[in-house]
């Protein structure tokens, strides 16, 4: 008589929402420079594209705690780990906030976006905890969380920055983090390790699953165009929004951004459609969503209904392709998740990064025409590439 294994039991609400609050508060961190970037030349004296290295740096730090710092999630005891990153991440906030020089300012900004990589433990610590039919929902309101962060972190550190200064935006989040190490350190349940190599024999095996799973090339590759034509929208539209014809004040950029939240609403359903088995179509449908808002986006410049417009469709079809190729990449390996999300979005920030600057730069030679052409560009290779895989 064969054993029945009995069945996962779905993880409390109330844990589902402290990791998605969790999430949502970490990855603030990568993102509350985006709308300060014109404050920070002024306060530091650099140009434009200089400017846009802060976010950048964060970015290329984040990437490099994906590679180093997250595969050790599965090696480690998560609560640990993650009460320990965020530690650290509120010491390097700190730094941020007092920096003196634009110097101190880009470590430090490296620093933080490390230790933020913290999301990344948490959302296949959920995927972990949920059943399987249910996983991609549970994963996609952990990642509703994470789109908030990103997204309102742009108007509260806009709405601080306007009633006192750009400094307290960093200064307050590093409390959050230090608030959040306790309360995540005794809320977690525990999480055993999935393996007792070494870090070496971890860093080498996590290298191995690129090679190993094909799926996780070609997800990587496909969300990092979309991130990178998304760092590309949102580094530089502070730029525009601030200079004519809307000459909108610190404020009034960060409640632009609040137009980018509506694509937030998509990770949860995008969750259950990817449940049902329509990957392919809600990935090949968010690839042309996202090319034609930047077209949208470009006759736009002169609209702020358009430029809303294009940044709702933008991040919708972002967070879509973000949450259906989470849900792709944790059916490879059970048992190697973290080291797979890893590689996942280690690529997917570089994608970011790359967009961060070239995204900068494109705006200081040729406007907003020659961003939204090199961003909307992004998708369509993505789109191109994926009718040549299986992804």
């Amino acid at each position: 008589m064969t054993e029945t294994k009995p069945q996962q039991e779905a993880p409390p609400g109330w844990l589902v929402l402290l990791l998605a609050v969790s999430c949502g508060l970490t990855v603030a961190n990568l993102y509350y420079a985006q709308p300060l970037l014109a404050e920070l030349r002024h306060t530091f004296g650099v140009g434009e594209a200089a400017a846009g290295g802060v976010v950048t740096a964060t970015q290329i730090g984040y990437a490099a705690g994906m590679l180093l710092l997250v595969p050790l999630g599965d090696r480690l005891e998560n609560r640990t780990l993650v009460s320990t990153l965020l530690g650290v991440a509120c010491a390097g906030l700190v730094v941020t906030g007092l920096a003196p020089g634009f110097a101190v300012l880009l470590l430090a900004s490296l620093l933080v976006g490390t230790t933020s990589v913290v999301v990344q433990i948490l959302i296949p610590f959920a995927a972990d905890l949920a059943p399987d039919h249910i996983r991609g929902r549970i994963v996609g309101r952990v990642v509703s969380g994470l789109v908030f962060g990103i997204l309102l972190s742009r108007v509260i550190a806009s709405f601080l920055a306007e009633v006192t200064s750009w400094r307290v935006v960093f200064l307050i989040s590093a409390v959050a983090m230090a608030v959040l190490a306790l309360v995540l350190r005794f809320s977690l349940p525990k999480r055993a390790p999935k393996t007792d190599v070494g870090y070496g024999q971890l860093i080498r095996s996590t290298l191995a699953m690129v090679r190993k799973h094909p799926a996780l090339r070609h997800r990587a590759l496909f969300q990092s165009a979309m991130y990178g034509a998304f760092s590309a929208f949102w580094t530089t539209i502070a730029f525009v929004l601030t200079a004519p014809p809307f000459n909108y004040s610190q404020l009034g950029v960060g409640l632009f951004a609040l137009a980018g939240a509506g694509g937030a609403l998509i990770a949860p359903l995008a969750g259950r459609w990817a449940d049902q088995g329509h990957s392919r179509r809600l990935t090949t449908t968010a690839f042309i969503v996202c090319a034609a808002a930047f077209a949208v986006a470009g006759f736009g410049a002169h609209s702020v209904v358009l430029l809303a417009i294009a940044a709702i469709a933008i991040d919708a079809a972002v967070q879509a392709t973000l949450v259906v190729g989470q849900h792709t990449i944790y059916q490879l390996d059970p048992s190697a998740r973290a080291r797979i999300n890893s590689i996942y979005l280690a690529t997917f920030f570089v994608g970011g990064a790359i967009g961060s600057q070239a995204g900068s730069i494109a705006y200081h030679l040729g406007g907003w025409t020659a961003v939204a052409v090199f961003a909307g560009v992004l998708p369509l290779l993505a789109l191109a590439g994926m009718t040549r895989t299986r992804a």
